[in-house]
Formats: C-alpha cells, structure tokens, sequence
C-alpha cells in the first residue's frame, strides 16, 4: 500500500510550522506554494524602506526543508480543489497539474482588503509580498527622485508627501520609518529639495493608533508620532483615491482632501481565493473576509481530511496575525500525527493562547502589550528586535538581518535602496495583461 498523503498549500507562518513538524513521520508531504520562498511578512516595511534586503526575511523554502526527505516542495497555483476526488489542481505558468491528498492542509494566507474598493490597488499598493514592499520601495524612493526634477512647487508638495492608510502595527511602523527615511537617510543628498520637508500621514477609522493595544499604549504611540512629525488623522475614512489625491471623511461629516502621489494601503486583509473555492466545494461558510468558518479541529465541517489554518481561518478569539498561524499549525500538526499512529482524537479542540502584541513606532522606540504587562521606549524596542530575531528561520536570515540593523539603527544609513522602474510598474502590467501572462511573456508568445 502507498504510504499517507499530505499536501500543504502555502509556505507561510502556518504551512511551513506544519510541514517541519510533519517531516520524519510515515507519510508523503506534498508543499505547494506559490512563491519558492518563506515570507517573514512582519518585517516587509523594513524591506520596502530600504533597512533590509528581501533575502533577509525570505529563506528559499527548499533550502529550509533539504533536510526532510519525504517532503517534496513545488512551485504552483492552486486554482481549485476536488473534494470528491481528493485532488488539489495546480499550475506552473501555463503548465496544468493535479495532485492527490489524503491530507489536505489549506494555508495560503491573506492579501489586502480594499474594503470594496479594488481601484484603490492601483495608487496604492498593500504590503503582504516581496513584490509588494520592492514596489513601494521603487515608489517612495521614486517620489523624492521625481521632486528633484520637478519644478512647479505645489507637484514638488505633492510628491513629498506620503499617506498610510491604517494605524496597525503594520502601518504606524511604516509612517515611523518613512519620517525617519526622510528626515535622517536622505538629509543633504539632494541639491533642489529637502527632503526633511516630507509630509507624512497617518490615517485611520479609529480613535487612536494601534487600536488593539489599549489606550495608554495607544495614546503614547501617537505622543511619539507626533514628535517624530507624522501627522494623524483620526476617526477618518478613505472614500475616494486616485493617481493624485486622497479624500477624507472624518466622523464629524467634515471632509479633506489630501494632495498626494505616494499612498501604501496597511488597512484590512482578506483571504485567499481559496477560501471561496472551499466554501464551493463543500459549502461551508466563509466570513465577510473570505476566511472559513472551521471545526473546534480547525477542519472543514464534513471534511476531516482538510485542515483550513493561519490567516484562512475564522476562529472566534484568534487573530490574524503569525502566532496565530504558528499556534494552529502545530495543533493540526499533532492531530495528524495522532491520526497515522491510530490513536483517537475526536475530541481535540484547539485552544489560542494570546502571547502579546508589539509594534515599533521609530529607531529605539517600540510599544509592547502582553496580557497585563505594558512596555514602551528602549526597552519594548530591544525587546521587540529579540523576538522577531528569534522568529526569522534561518541562521543565515538570522545574522544577516542583525548586521543590517546595527548599521542601519547605530548610524541612520540604509544600504538596501537600489529600485527599478520594473519594480514599480511590473504589478500593474501583469493585471493589465491578465491571467496567464507571464507564461505567455515567457514563451514569447502575443
């Protein structure tokens, strides 16, 4: 008889937790992801602001996994799942491919939410990929080179000033890094402008900054934002985006409309596609987030065989973030386990524990919540490079990301700025071309 089959979809927090702790067992493990790398997505404002390099946060996935002999790791789209004939059907390019399970673990994470507004995407990027933050990298970086040239003074203010849209951790460490970028990195390199002149905005529907940290931490962060020169805007909401402009509604009616080239969406996520191909195949429910509604086993309901983790999951309690993915995969890692050794466990429920939350808000300044215990300035900033050190995979990942950061941390300088112009625009060709493109762009074919 052949031996278990497990396919894992996606090398994320969840996917790759689940296959290193299923390597070793009697079983032939199956990764397809879409990218060959593994992406530490905490740490992509650091890539897209020119701190690190995208090899720092993402190991080749391959080379993390050499090691285990029964997994296998490919490169592949998953497009659909067959529930009846256990078969997960995937592309390469243009190469089609199925392969069967007995196993099927979905981890394929979540992209950007633009809250029904899918134009937006296109003057301002999210941050949820490599592609992602290299964009905005070339975009940023771009904004100061094109006030150089530029002679009209209200297009030099316009391209100097950038809006983040979202006063998550993801987007209050962004506004601190591009402040800092403008006001440290590039002072005195430019002969027409100043770039310490750059506006930064912060925007949210919220009250404060970094909502789910509390109010005192939530208060302190937009205290140290404001000495850094971000300027908040609160209890406001994006209703309109172009090439040039961002339009505000704040809770009062009143409304403003900010002049702007350089936008970065860090508001709202949204599953992967396959959540929705799920809910097809087997009709469970999905959450206004495409997120699907699982079993306290975290499976499909009517479904054993297929474990829905990470950020593609909806669970009461737990939030998407990575302790999340890494917390869901090693319990379905070990009910899997169970299940290949014979032992019983229809009875297992997973259980969260909330290990805290952190976020930077500039060099040396950080803020921390862990249940009761409240840390902010140097020691929540030291205490937040530790962990995300701990978490990269990779000793080499690991170093690399150290050396970068005491140069960049001890002496303002950002070695990590080299952008294209195909960086820039590659994301709104291949959309314009459509589905399939880059197999077609590869083969030479119209």
């Amino acid at each position: 008889m052949s031996r278990h089959r497990i396919v894992i979809i996606g090398s994320g927090f969840a996917g790759l937790r689940a296959a290193r702790q299923l390597a070793g067992q009697d079983a032939d493990i199956t990764l397809l992801a879409r990218t060959s790398h593994h992406l530490f997505q905490p740490l992509l404002y650091q890539v897209a602001t020119g701190i690190l390099s995208e090899g720092d946060i993402a190991p080749t996935t391959r080379e993390i996994l050499k090691r285990h002999r029964n997994i296998t790791v490919l490169q592949a789209l998953v497009e659909d799942i067959d529930v009846e004939a256990r078969e997960v059907r995937w592309r390469n390019h243009n190469e089609s491919h199925t392969t069967g399970y007995d196993t099927l673990i979905v981890a394929a994470g979540a992209g950007q939410s633009y809250f029904g507004n899918p134009h937006f995407a296109v003057f301002a990027p999210g941050m949820k990929t490599i592609d992602d933050a290299l964009e905005l990298r070339a975009r940023i970086f771009g904004a100061f080179e094109a006030a150089e040239i530029a002679e009209d003074e209200a297009e030099v203010e316009r391209l100097l000033t950038f809006v983040v849209v979202g006063a998550g951790p993801t987007g209050v460490e962004m506004a601190g890094q591009i402040r800092e970028l403008a006001s440290k990195t590039l002072k005195g390199e430019f002969r027409r402008i100043d770039p310490t002149r750059a506006r930064v905005v912060l925007v949210d529907g919220a009250d404060r900054p970094l909502p789910v940290f509390g109010e005192r931490l939530g208060d302190k962060t937009r205290r140290e934002l404001d000495r850094l020169g971000v300027e908040i805007r609160m209890n406001a909401l994006v209703t309109d985006l172009d090439a040039s402009t961002v339009t505000l509604r704040f809770a009062d009616g009143s409304t403003e409309v900010i002049e702007s080239t350089c936008k970065v969406w860090a508001a709202g996520v949204q599953a992967c596609e396959l959540g929705r191909v799920l809910a097809e195949r087997t009709g469970v429910e999905i959450d206004r987030a495409g997120r699907v509604v699982v079993g306290p086993d975290l499976t499909v309901p009517g479904h054993p065989e297929i474990f829905v983790l990470g950020d593609m999951m909806s669970v009461p309690g737990v939030p998407g973030v990575a302790q999340g993915a890494i917390q869901s995969a090693s319990f379905a890692a070990s009910i899997i386990k169970d299940r290949l050794a014979g032992r019983d466990c229809s009875d297992r429920a997973f259980s969260y524990r909330d290990k805290g939350s952190m976020a930077t808000i500039a060099r040396f300044k950080a803020v921390v919540s862990m249940g009761r215990f409240r840390l902010t300035g140097l020691p929540a900033w030291i205490a937040w490079c530790f962990l995300h050190l701990l978490y990269i995979v990779g000793f080499k990942s690991q170093i690399g990301t150290l050396v970068h950061w005491f140069f960049s941390f001890i002496s303002g300088v950002r070695s990590q700025r080299t952008t294209t112009n195909q960086q820039m625009v590659g994301r709104l060709a291949l959309e314009r071309l459509g589905a399939h493109s880059s197999g077609r762009l590869v083969a030479g074919e119209e």
